[in-house]
């Protein structure tokens, strides 16, 4: 059994419905990955989200056989979690974290850093998150930040998975009854779900046989069609226009637009994407921006946690291409054995 400490790197991506928690050691080398449920405060509260990580982390302790008696169980962590866009939420998770004497180094913020780590390694440029909401980053190479609030609908936000997908669910409905157009996706709602016709789908969500989270499973379904059928291709255009508009803001004000930043795509919805969707997203990006570089990450977020935690403590380049090596080789396992 190994002692906490000696330069451990603790890295967590925590969203609404996943968690992801590593543990390395100062090579590079991943000592244990666990994955859990959702951390976020919004469903669990800030003491649930904080018990939550405990148990994802009491869980890699014992896969890595690490000791944590004798000080703080890492050099940094790197707690990052969706939703906390706030400072003040920010700064109540971290109370509840401090607590629990993990390291030192501790930094707890959204899991924007996470992605556009994650997708580039300049340490600066603009990142685009499409799962459960939509949000953005922008940093620039001075240091300075953008940020969105990234509340949902009441400051403007649409394009997340479940937005996606209560519109292919009304465009469906509205297909059947007649007051919309025919559409594909009237057929594809229905048998997502097993029923006979998207009405019996909403009926199923207003008496809860089906849980209202499901409808962001349609987000895929509207990708899939969305250049066969005129309503699902309206649907796919307007989350382009969101996700231009998002980096086309960022990249504004920071001064970027005759730069050659890297836009990290990312996020459940931008992963799945088909490559005529992240062209469209280019396309508009390189409107503003000529010299842009838009890539979808091909590391989930918690690699991006794990590489901030390196460059927290200043680590070599092989440091880096150890962790991201090993740890998207692991979450591929778990992708793989779910």
């Amino acid at each position: 059994m190994t002692s906490g400490g000696a330069g451990l790197v603790l890295a967590v991506d925590g969203g609404n419905s996943k968690t992801d928690l590593a543990l390395l050691d100062p090579s590079g080398a991943l000592l244990a990955v666990v994955r859990g449920d959702g951390s976020s405060p919004h469903d669990l509260g800030v003491d649930g989200s904080a018990r939550q990580l405990a148990n994802l982390l009491d869980r890699a302790l014992a896969d890595a056989g690490v000791d944590t008696v004798g000080g703080p169980l890492a050099a940094t962590a790197q707690i990052l979690i969706a939703g906390v866009d706030l400072a003040e939420e920010r700064a109540a998770l971290r109370s509840a974290i401090e607590q629990l004497g993990w390291s030192e180094h501790l930094v707890v913020d959204t899991d924007m850093p996470a992605l556009l780590r994650a997708g580039t390694d300049r340490g600066w440029g603009v990142a685009v998150v499409c799962g459960a909401g939509i949000n953005c980053l922008g940093r620039g190479p001075d240091g300075r930040e953008v940020r969105f609030l990234s509340l949902g609908r009441i400051s403007g936000d649409w394009g997340g998975g479940p937005d996606v997908g209560l519109e292919a669910l009304a465009a469906a409905a509205r297909a059947t009854d007649g007051r919309g157009p025919p559409t594909l996706l009237e057929s594809a709602v229905a048998s997502h779900y097993g029923l006979d016709d998207p009405l019996d789908v909403a009926r199923a969500i207003q008496l809860h046989q089906i849980p209202r989270s499901r409808i962001a499973e349609l987000a895929p379904v509207v990708l899939r069609f969305w250049e066969k059928d005129p309503v699902a291709g309206a649907i796919v255009r307007r989350l382009v226009d969101e996700v231009v508009a998002f980096a086309r803001a960022a990249l504004s004000r920071l001064d970027l637009t005759g730069a050659d930043p890297d836009v990290v795509l990312g996020g459940r919805l931008l992963r799945l994407a088909p490559d005529s969707v992240v062209d469209a997203i280019a396309r508009g990006v390189l409107e503003l921006a000529p010299d842009a570089h838009v890539v979808v990450a091909s590391s989930e977020p918690v690699v991006g946690a794990a590489l901030l935690g390196f460059d927290a403590l200043a680590a070599d380049a092989g440091a880096h291409e150890r962790a991201r090596a090993e740890l998207d080789a692991a979450l591929e396992g778990l992708v793989r054995s779910a």
